[in-house]
């Protein structure tokens, strides 16, 4: 059974799937673990499905990462 990114729980534990979607449900996760100003820009977006294994730990590390936080 594949993940519902509109309606199950994000951890951070939780694997991007082929399947992975930019929902408000996701980024009201990212908010969670980055903050308010968390928003999700092209290229951004474009590396959190570029086929390489990733959870959405992961995925929250990057963004601050790549925003000084």
């Amino acid at each position: 059974m594949s993940f519902d990114w509109h309606g199950d729980v994000i951890s951070r534990q939780t694997l991007v799937d082929a399947q992975y979607k930019n929902t408000q449900n996701v980024r009201r996760f990212l908010r969670t673990e980055c903050g308010l100003d968390c928003i999700l820009d092209r290229d951004f977006m474009a590396w959190i499905r570029n086929d390489t294994p990733k959870s959405m730990g992961d995925v929250a590390d990057e963004w601050r990462r790549r925003h000084g936080i």
